[in-house]
């Protein structure tokens, strides 16, 4: 089967390669993927630029945001039939037995392995997965939306389950990528009375289309003071909530100044950089951090009912849908900024339910 691979630690080191089809397992089901996002993460793993923590086992198949349709149910399997059309979770492999697996937050797990990363992603023909992890698309979602509802989950717990906007918040979105982008609908969708999205040049389109999702404000952080643009807004102390969907560590001391007294920062973004600021800001506001971090069983299925129920509209991010040979310009094209999200579908079209 064709795959698109990382083999090796260093730039450009990605291809699409023939791999062989894996074989169901007992207590597996083996998944005919439609439709396989592209993350920001993907593309640092292509150009070598992940975090330390972030270094996959080599050679493994990119990909973690999977959709498609049940090949084939492993023995011991219940519940599930070929044919159902699923979504995956990212966290591949859990111990099941830790405290945090215990109490529900296997995404925190010490021995969770992801898809793309340590285990073989979604990035190919077929994949591997365990039932816990699978999850029914909606009637009416179409596959390239389904693609979306992973990088919606990182956004979903940010805003519901960790930092939560309030109706009438004002809420700060640094950061115009993909991340960004759910962000601010997930903010809309929790009734945040006013939205503002940060970024730069580069993020011109990205700017136009959050503003047809309903963004109220863009600001190129470059060209315009977003401190003093807060200050004309709402009661003039500063926003409520600001989510760091960048990565980029001098966003968290932008964040230090745009945030009101005991109001609350949701870190999703995260990168290599060192600080070199203080954080008494953190103390002298009374401020709220949160880090955030995957999601679990419960934050997919909230973001699949809205997604079915037309709550969150992933099709407003979709930039485009490639083949897996044409891997290389759907990465670039979001890198480039004409893209919010791309997807990949290696089939070529999208195999139906039979």
């Amino acid at each position: 089967m064709r795959a698109v691979v990382k083999y090796a630690n260093r730039g450009e080191a990605v291809e699409v390669r023939d791999r062989p089809a894996p074989d169901v397992t007992p207590g597996t089901v083996l998944v005919k993927v439609a439709t396989v996002g592209v993350c920001g993460s993907d593309i640092h793993m292509w150009h070598n630029t992940q975090s330390a923590s972030s270094k996959g086992v080599l050679p493994v198949t990119l990909g973690h945001e999977s959709a498609g349709v049940i090949e084939a149910v492993g023995d011991g399997v219940t519940g599930w039939s070929r044919g159902d059309r699923v979504v995956c979770e990212t966290a591949a492999s859990v111990c099941g037995v830790c405290a945090l697996c215990r109490a529900g937050r296997y995404n925190l797990c010490p021995q969770r392995q992801g898809y793309g990363l340590r285990l073989d992603g979604g990035m190919a023909e077929y994949f591997l997965a365990e039932p816990r992890v699978l999850h029914r698309i909606p009637e009416g979602v179409a596959f390239e939306h389904a693609a979306l509802t992973e990088p919606f989950c990182v956004a979903y717990n940010a805003l519901v389950e960790r930092a939560r906007v309030r109706p009438g918040d004002l809420v700060v979105i640094q950061g115009a990528g993909t991340i960004g982008q759910l962000a601010a609908q997930i903010a809309l969708a929790q009734g945040a009375a006013t939205v503002v999205m940060l970024g730069t040049a580069v993020d011109r389109v990205r700017f136009e289309k959050a503003l047809l999702m309903g963004v109220h404000r863009t600001v190129d952080v470059t060209a315009e003071d977003p401190v003093a643009l807060l200050g004309d807004l709402h009661d003039g102390l500063g926003a409520d909530l600001v989510v760091d969907a960048t990565g980029v560590s001098v966003a968290l001391r932008q964040a230090l100044d745009l945030v009101r007294p005991a109001g609350a920062i949701a870190k999703v973004g995260w990168g290599p950089q060192p600080f070199g600021f203080t954080l008494d800001p953190l103390v002298k506001k009374a401020l709220t951090l949160y880090g955030c971090y995957s999601h679990t069983w419960s934050t997919w299925e909230n973001v699949l009912r809205l997604f079915g129920s037309g709550g969150l509209d992933p099709a407003a991010a979709l930039g485009g849908v490639y083949s897996i040979e044409d891997w290389e310009e759907a990465f670039s094209a979001m890198e480039r900024g004409d893209n919010i999200k791309s997807v990949l579908a290696p089939h070529g079209d999208f195999p139906v339910a039979q």
